[in-house]
């Protein structure tokens, strides 16, 4: 089904207008393309073409020169209704229209099969609206036209192109995108643009854009050597290099620990399971698509898991459970695979395999309530001490299709509601946004620019409990079913690093550095202190290294501070004299000349308390 836009009515007309006014000026300048869709997206517009070679960025110019005389010819948007077969004939020699048309007369007007876009930055577009009423079939199709262009469209557009400030749009980027985001069907040209009512607004917005490009965690990731992804080894697995294996280490070991101080048991299950398991969760039955190929194996499918949940559930089903038991936490950081397609895999933030910090207690429903304010007070924790401090919350509520009786979805509702209110956090309602197993609170937090990102799940589950046959014997020695509660509080750790690279802009917080400090000596004669002073920093925690190679010093200093690295400490005759450091941060500031003892009281408190900033 199409998603609803969720951009105000004004700039949503204004941006589906200017997809088409785009179509009209690549179609004067190649006569031969063929349009396909093109929708409004967030911040802008984009539309896709069947073209004989890609489009470059000369010819980008070319067609927003256009576009820009185009919109200055006030030229008015007129909706009309056609037939059927008239349609078929205003678009006879453009077969991805025809393909609509007849998704249309099939009743499949919402059914686009519009390609997803990768997650943020920029944020992930809506699909378009298509032409037609979906639902039903199309007797009557309408179609908008301005000036020479005409598309199957059902709107809504600008009254006329002079409502268009020409001053207000620029297209970006061009990129290729697959029909309707099969990649086994024809690959197309995709332009982007973005639009907004003033030229202030879409400055601001393109000085965005570029601090969006210095941020980009797959650029960072080369430049400091933190992982990388090789077509040999297979798009969407992530080759995590020394550095990068570091912080990822480091981050799942902080949190394992907290994990353990709140009370969880660290489980860990395999990479495979026999069919039996994935058909009893159901997967084989809703998800098989997003899992990969059985391997036989002893006259049995296995398959990779694309889910922590079932061996969660096996460890519990493994004994008898008592209500003294409860809650039982689990909590594992395990590795998942699924299968993305690829046009939608990007970087670290949509991958083919993934580490999750997943963790489901299991409790009763009179233990419920305080689970889920311990979980989401826990979430907030961890996320803070990553340095995020700015979060909206989404509250997702029972869909139409659902499973478990109604008065648990209620009870189970209102818990996450009460617990949004009592953590005094403000929530937006996602009505019908839960999954068809249970209710559940999104947890997204805001970067450094003010991006917003999906990070922490919390999640009711009425189906698994069911399927496997969870219980545990009660106060009255009788079997009950136990809630089951999921929870993801960084998500992917491969997506979350993406987050955490481009937040930070790759200057990771003092904690998390790779190499804390780099150590600079002056001349050969003093490399013997400069290791002297590299033992005293280690024997405190700190991860430094020596730069004792034939560079003169401004370049190591350069050097270092291209690597982001925190501290650099350059020791010559006057500090090797003192038993001191000259200081200088990755930001080029001076501190000066102090006694090893003082930066190391300065230092460590820093690396120890997880402070966002030096």
């Amino acid at each position: 089904m199409a998603k609803q836009h969720n951009m105000p009515e004004e700039l949503y007309r204004l941006r589906h207008s200017l997809a088409h006014i785009l179509a009209q000026a690549v179609l004067e300048r190649y006569p031969e393309a063929q349009p396909t869709i093109g929708p409004p997206v967030e911040n802008g517009f984009y539309y896709d073409f069947a073209v004989a070679k890609p489009f470059t960025p000369e010819d980008l110019e070319v067609i927003e020169g256009r576009m820009k005389a185009i919109v200055k010819g006030r030229h008015a948007f007129t909706c009309r209704e056609v037939t059927v077969e008239e349609a078929r004939g205003l678009f006879a020699h453009n077969p991805f229209k025809l393909e609509l048309i007849e998704g249309l007369v099939a009743g499949q007007g919402d059914d686009m099969g519009e390609e997803e876009e990768p997650p943020p930055a920029p944020p992930a577009p809506p699909a378009p609206r298509p032409p037609g009423e979906g639902g039903k079939s199309a007797s009557a199709i309408s179609v908008y036209t301005q000036d020479t262009f005409t598309d199957l469209c059902r709107g809504p557009h600008v009254g006329s192109t002079q409502e268009i400030n020409p001053e207000g749009f620029k297209l970006t980027s061009t990129s290729g995108a697959y029909w309707r985001g099969d990649e086994h069907k024809a690959m197309l040209q995709r332009i982007y643009g973005v639009a907004f009512k003033t030229r202030q607004e879409l400055d601001d917005y393109l000085r965005l854009l570029e601090e969006i490009e210095k941020r980009d965690h797959r650029r960072l990731g080369k430049d400091l050597d933190l992982f990388h992804i090789d077509s040999t080894v297979g798009p969407g697995l992530v080759l995590w290099h020394p550095k990068g294996a570091l912080i990822k280490q480091m981050s799942e070991d902080f949190c394992r620990q907290e994990h353990l101080a709140n009370g969880y048991q660290i489980v860990s299950t395999p990479h495979v399971g026999r069919a039996v398991l994935w058909e009893t969760s159901g997967h084989l039955d809703f998800y098989k698509e997003n899992m990969y190929s059985a391997m036989e194996m002893d006259s049995t499918d296995y398959y990779v898991k694309p889910m922590n949940c079932p061996f969660h559930i096996m460890i519990y089903n493994s004994t008898i459970r008592s209500y003294r038991d409860l809650p039982i936490r689990y909590a594992e950081w395990g590795t998942v695979y699924r299968f993305e397609r690829a046009g939608v895999l990007h970087g670290l933030l949509r991958v083919r395999g993934f580490t999750q910090d997943d963790a489901h207690i299991f409790c009763s429903a009179a233990q419920m309530p305080a689970e889920i304010d311990r979980t989401l007070k826990f979430g907030l924790h961890i996320l803070r001490s990553f340095g995020f401090e700015r979060f909206n919350a989404y509250l997702a509520t029972r869909p139409v299709k659902s499973v478990g009786e109604a008065a648990r979805w209620d009870e189970a509702t209102e818990a996450l509601r009460h617990t949004l209110e009592r953590c005094e956090l403000p929530y937006e309602l996602d009505e019908g946004g839960g999954a068809f197993y249970g209710p559940k609170i999104d947890l997204k937090i805001r970067d450094a620019i003010g991006r917003e990102w999906q990070c922490s799940t919390i999640q009711f589950d009425f189906n698994l409990s069911e399927r496997f046959d969870m219980s545990f014997i009660n106060e009255k020695g009788e079997r009950e079913r136990p809630y089951m509660i999921h929870h993801a509080l960084l998500g992917s750790m491969e997506r979350f690093m993406g987050v955490l690279i481009e937040h930070y802009a790759g200057a990771f917080p003092l904690w998390l550095a790779p190499l804390q400090v780099m150590i600079i000596p002056i001349a050969d004669r003093h490399v013997a202190y400069a290791n002297q002073v590299a033992g005293q920093l280690q024997a405190n925690g700190m991860r430094v290294q020596v730069d004792d190679g034939a560079e003169r010093m401004q370049n190591k200093i350069r050097k270092a501070q291209s690597q982001k690295v925190p501290y650099m400490l350059v020791v010559g005759d006057k500090e090797q004299a003192a038993g001191a450091v000259a200081v200088r941060l990755r930001t080029g500031e001076d501190l000066k000349t102090m006694p090893l003892e003082q930066f190391i009281a300065h230092a460590v408190p820093i690396m120890k308390s997880r402070a966002a900033s030096l």
